[in-house]
């Protein structure tokens, strides 16, 4: 997981650039707010000790827009169930290869 994980942070960048172009952002500033915000995130897990569960907590508001969009990601077949897909896949391959 951590030697493939940088790319699937750089590719959870694309997605949120293409999301936000897709909803109406100029390309651009899709791709610079993309990029803002998984440095700050980045950041934040770096500075605060707290688990990443508590962190997401406390930036989503009941009700509003990030817990609108967590309820999609969080779905049986959200985010949590494709990053487990992704990384059994990693795994199998990585038996393929050192076999």
């Amino acid at each position: 997981m951590s030697a493939s994980g940088p790319a699937y942070v750089f590719l959870l960048v694309e997605a949120l650039a293409a999301a936000a172009f897709a909803e109406g952002l100029p390309r651009a500033l899709a791709k610079k707010l993309a990029r803002a915000t998984v440095i700050g995130s980045g950041a934040l897990l770096d500075a605060d000790p707290s688990p990443a569960m508590r962190l997401r907590q406390n930036v989503t508001s009941p009700g509003g827009t990030t817990e609108a969009a967590l309820n999609v990601l969080t779905a049986k077949d959200g985010l949590s169930a494709l990053m487990h897909r992704a990384i059994a896949a990693a795994r199998r391959r990585a038996r393929e290869l050192g076999s």
